[in-house]
């Protein structure tokens, strides 16, 4: 990776996971300055990019911003992520009022179903073209 992309947030994402591309494709939608990368989580730079930033075991397995040398996962990630995206998405900052437990609890149990909810990929689709140089592996 170049320097400027390190500076660059990069969004970690499950990469068979339906409601994960769903959301990669929003943000890429969304992300109007283009600022995001994206790296599947199973990639080489994903594990890269996981190894040693979280304490639980196993890692996140569903989606993880790495923002100015830190890693965060789940609910704040999202919420992060939505900051980032400006309005009206950054609105989403009231959720903050709701206890980091019962956020993390809540993005849990969605990313716990979301193969049963939303379906899987047999493998890890290829970015389309004209974003293709926005992810990292």
């Amino acid at each position: 990776m170049t320097e400027a992309t390190e500076e660059r947030p990069i969004v970690l994402f499950d990469g068979v996971c339906h409601l994960c591309h769903a959301a990669v494709r929003f943000i890429i939608a969304t992300d109007r300055d283009a600022v995001f990368r994206f790296a599947p989580l199973e990639s080489d730079v994903g594990r890269r990019l996981l190894a040693g930033a979280f304490e639980e075991d196993p890692a996140p397995d569903s989606v993880v911003l790495v923002e100015g040398g830190q890693s965060y996962a789940g609910a704040e990630a999202a919420l992060r992520i939505a900051r980032r995206l400006g309005l009206p998405w950054s609105i989403l900052e009231a959720v903050r009022v709701v206890p980091a437990t019962w956020r993390e609890r809540a993005y849990a149990t969605v990313a716990r179903r979301r193969y049963r909810w939303f379906g899987r990929f047999d493998r890890c689709p290829v970015p389309d073209p004209d974003v293709r140089e926005r992810f990292l592996a």
